[in-house]
């Protein structure tokens, strides 16, 4: 046997011309096997391109939106695509943005959250006329929102410079949790109009649950009871200012039942409010009210009320601002018609940042029924923040 010669597996002798013949051919199966992967991969996108074609020829027929939404926000037609078909394609590609709403898509295409719609929704919720334009809104991911409240003051005293130091008295720390409740609203559409093009959807669907929550939240948040919504102040019970204590609210009595007796109410109101909390103070009465108290003259013959200088700026009496909520009471005996205070501290929003819409089309055929869920809650932070006018001799 030459040098040239390799032994085989079996001790035979291989000449290098057989070995070499039989790489390549190693070779060959093993590139034709990765050329029939290639091609079983082209044909499966195939399959799949022509599938989508199909279906896009299929659905040719439904008006599209415009093309500058198409480009502008891709998940405005996702969102218009499901409302008015329930075809949740789209919406199954489509990358959400998570930071806007922490929005989610369930997987069967149940609950849906469009991000610019329920910025909508906030934004016509921070205009209304409600506590929520003056209260402290904070946003939570729990169930509930806790308040620490510091209720007195760290023990103190003067002392020589040998003489013992006494033990002083310690603050005292309450906490107010605020139960989240669930607020929702239940508009519902044709289905023929729905497939209208022309048709303001989100526009539509944002006016109307904007408009449901706004006059729910604004009545719970002044007359709530606490039992599935939020406690309203004035269902907090209240006390003359002179013996006023925590857990209650203070109020002035004008001195004549069912009516003002004169302006000196309202001053003494002002000032039966802590210094550190006028600052940022305002009143808060209905529009009833509101024309009564404009009356109101000084002992020297001069409006007490005065309109904003400028528009969109709240008219003011004794120079602090008026939120109108016609929620408050009427002017009647032993009415708490008016509000003042800082409600930035005195009254706390809190809310889940999410707005969640579920879209029915069975319920009621052959109109399409859009639930949409909000979770708020509310309650009195700092009882000694607000005080009240009561209609009353005492």
């Amino acid at each position: 046997m030459s040098t040239t010669e390799t032994k085989s597996r079996t001790g035979e002798a291989v000449s290098p011309v057989a070995e070499a013949t039989t790489a390549i051919a190693g070779f060959v199966r093993d590139l034709k096997g990765f050329r029939d992967e290639i091609h079983t991969r082209l044909q499966q996108q195939e399959e799949q391109l022509t599938m989508l074609e199909r279906k896009s020829h299929t659905t040719a027929a439904r008006p599209a939106l415009a093309l500058s939404a198409d480009i502008e926000a891709p998940h405005q037609k996702a969102f218009d695509a499901y409302l008015r078909s329930g075809d949740d394609d789209a919406l199954r590609t489509l990358a959400l943005d998570g930071k806007a709403m922490n929005t989610a898509v369930a997987a069967d295409g149940g609950y849906l959250v469009d991000p610019q719609t329920a910025e909508t929704v906030r934004g016509v919720l921070k205009g209304a006329a409600s506590i929520r334009a003056i209260a402290n809104v904070v946003d939570v991911e729990a169930t509930s929102y806790d308040v620490l409240v510091d209720h007195g003051d760290v023990g103190h005293g003067w002392n020589t410079e040998t003489g013992n130091v006494s033990e002083g008295s310690t603050p005292q720390i309450d906490r107010i949790t605020i139960p989240l409740h669930e607020l929702s609203a239940l508009p519902k559409a044709s289905q023929r109009l729905l497939d209208d093009a022309a048709f303001d959807l989100e526009g539509w669907l944002a006016g109307r649950i904007a408009d449901k929550f706004a006059r729910a939240e604004a009545a719970a948040f002044v007359n709530g009871d606490g039992i599935d919504k939020p406690t309203g102040f004035l269902t907090h019970p209240d006390v003359a200012n002179a013996s006023w204590s925590w857990g209650n609210l203070g109020y002035i009595a004008t001195g004549v039942s069912g009516d003002f007796g004169n302006a000196d109410a309202i001053v003494d109101l002002v000032y039966a409010l802590g210094a550190q909390y006028r600052a940022a103070a305002a009143f808060v009465m209905n529009s009833k009210t509101a024309g009564a108290v404009r009356k109101l003259k000084d002992n020297d013959g001069r409006f007490l009320w005065s309109d904003g200088l400028a528009a969109g700026e709240p008219a003011r009496l004794l120079g602090y601002p008026v939120l109108i909520a016609e929620d408050m009471p009427d002017i009647a005996p032993d009415a708490r018609a008016i509000a003042f205070g800082d409600f930035g501290a005195g009254y706390t929003v809190a809310e889940r940042p999410d707005l969640r819409v579920l879209r029915d089309p069975f319920s009621a055929k052959p109109h399409v029924l859009f639930y949409a869920t909000k979770r708020v809650g509310g309650d009195v932070s700092d009882f000694a923040a607000i005080k009240l006018l009561k209609f009353s001799v005492s």
